[in-house]
């Protein structure tokens, strides 16, 4: 059922806290500000009114073990939707490899509670992943590239992710300890890197998290 055109927009958030100061509750993971304004931020219900730092805390007590790496040579418009995901399936981190600017506007704020960290080239990333023991699982429908869902991806890795159309650079095939592929069907080579991000995210998470 499609909603009418002259229907209100719907209301996201809360407004300042019911009977004002004297009734505040005390749990010192809440912000006055908020309490006091409301919170119309993009965060789930049980965050309402929370501090930026509480839930960074809370996230990181919690954070899966998977990090998301993007190569950011070119064209960088995929990178803010890429972070906003990550958010989403609580990655440790993701890695921007290249340049250090990056488009922030489809990451809709949620950088502010995801590590972001800056390679400035592959074998920055190549070298931090080796430091911390993760094996770089590179992203692409290149040779020798294994269906994501026919092969499990490791519990602790970073999934590489190339640019919008080129996909994959030689040099980031060359760091990769394997290569996964989506499987496609129609007749377009690749899929929108945003797009092909959420759903090996997605595929980390339905093998390596448990169902509740």
């Amino acid at each position: 059922m499609h909603e009418s055109e002259d229907a209100a927009p719907r209301e996201v958030g809360v407004g300042p806290w019911p009977g004002g100061r004297d009734h505040w509750p005390s749990d010192p993971r809440l912000d006055p500000e908020l309490l006091e304004h409301g919170d119309a931020r993009n965060v789930i219900d049980a965050y309402r009114y929370w501090s930026m730092d509480a839930i960074v805390a809370d996230l990181d007590a919690r954070r899966h073990p998977f990090h998301v790496a993007i190569e950011n040579w070119q064209h960088d418009m995929n990178i803010g939707s890429i972070v906003r995901t990550a958010n989403a399936f609580l990655a440790a981190e993701v890695h921007v490899v290249g340049r250090r600017r990056w488009n922030r506007r489809g990451a809709m704020v949620t950088d502010r509670y995801q590590h972001v960290r800056h390679h400035e080239d592959l074998d920055a990333l190549a070298a931090w992943a080796s430091q911390a023991g993760l094996p770089i699982i590179g992203v692409d429908n290149a040779p020798g590239s294994h269906p994501v869902d026919a092969v499990p991806l490791p519990a602790s890795c970073i999934l590489l992710f190339g640019q919008e159309g080129p996909g994959l650079t030689p040099e980031a095939v060359a760091a990769a300890d394997r290569l996964v592929e989506i499987r496609q069907f129609g007749s377009t080579r690749s899929i929108n890197a945003a797009a092909a991000a959420a759903i090996v995210m997605h595929e980390w998470v339905r093998v390596n998290v448990p169902q509740v």
